[in-house]
């Protein structure tokens, strides 16, 4: 089954499409948002270029599955600028603000949400919507590099005796790894919100638009994240996912306090100056080589 272009998809089909675009382009955006505050706290120069590279690639990600909801008639406008922050799909995970001063938060994060998004990636090359088909090699290729930046950093922080800033402020890898612990102990619950399902979901199963349902996507990032951590000295906490799931599960347009002010933050220049309009996130991607 091969699902049509999207002028030819009933209400049905193009519900199911939406939802999932949105769930991609919400996390990818918000994501890149808060990349942007690390680009100059890395505890090296290499680790800011990093992080700002990863930012970048996250934000044009974002604009491609952004540009594929602007088939049903969108803007950038309506879709990031002027949207509701309550119709935002993105994982609370992602909305989190980092822990002041912590590089484990960073690494930490980036390894569970892009474990997470290389599953359900991979699970799109089947997808029944070709759109979202012809764009998922390029998105899969560039998040592989940030997985290994992110386990890199992890296996440094966990098991260097001196070499990074972490280990050098207390003078022993214990310190650091103990951030580690305390970063994964903070974010593996928001962590779950990735696997939230929204009202469509049994529709996009169904449909093909993402093969694979959620509940297994997770039972394989489970798979994937508590062998690494483990091999690290890293607890990972053992409870079922529901009760582990936050009552904010972003999926569902529920979201945290911390939702609300980055929103505002990224909205102020746009409004301050009443604009209708705002520049592109980035070219066209139906115009650039993708």
């Amino acid at each position: 089954m091969t699902l049509g272009g999207p002028e030819e998809l009933d209400e049905r089909e193009r519900a199911a499409v939406e939802a999932e675009l949105r769930c991609l382009a919400d996390d990818e955006f918000v994501v890149a948002e808060r990349y942007t505050e690390w680009q100059v706290r890395g505890p090296t120069l290499e680790a800011d270029i990093a992080v700002a590279n990863i930012a970048q690639d996250e934000l044009g990600h974002a604009r491609l599955w952004y540009d594929l909801l602007e088939d049903f008639g969108y803007d950038q406008t309506d879709l990031i600028w002027e949207r509701d922050p309550a119709d935002f799909r993105q994982s609370t995970l992602v909305e989190q603000p980092f822990e002041t001063g912590d590089w484990a938060d960073c690494v930490v994060r980036g390894y569970l949400y892009d474990t997470y998004e290389h599953l359900r990636l991979q699970s799109l090359q089947e997808t029944t919507y070709p759109r979202i088909a012809d764009r998922v090699g390029k998105v899969l290729g560039e998040e592989e590099y940030h997985r290994e930046h992110a386990q890199n950093w992890l296996e440094r922080l966990c098991e260097d005796a001196g070499t990074t800033k972490e280990s050098r402020g207390g003078g022993e890898a214990a310190e650091a790894r103990a951030r580690v612990q305390a970063a994964v102990d903070r974010l593996f619950p928001p962590a779950m919100t990735l696997f939230a399902r929204t009202e469509h979901e049994e529709v996009i199963v169904d449909l093909g638009v993402r093969p694979d349902p959620l509940g297994d996507l997770r039972e394989d990032w489970r798979a994937i994240v508590t062998p690494f951590l483990g091999g690290l000295g890293i607890d990972v906490p053992v409870e079922a996912h529901t009760e582990l799931l936050p009552d904010a599960r972003g999926r569902d347009g529920s979201h945290t306090d911390a939702w609300q002010s980055l929103y505002n933050e990224f909205t102020f220049t746009y409004e301050m100056l009443d604009r209708d309009e705002a520049p592109a996130l980035m070219p066209d991607p139906d115009e650039a080589d993708v």
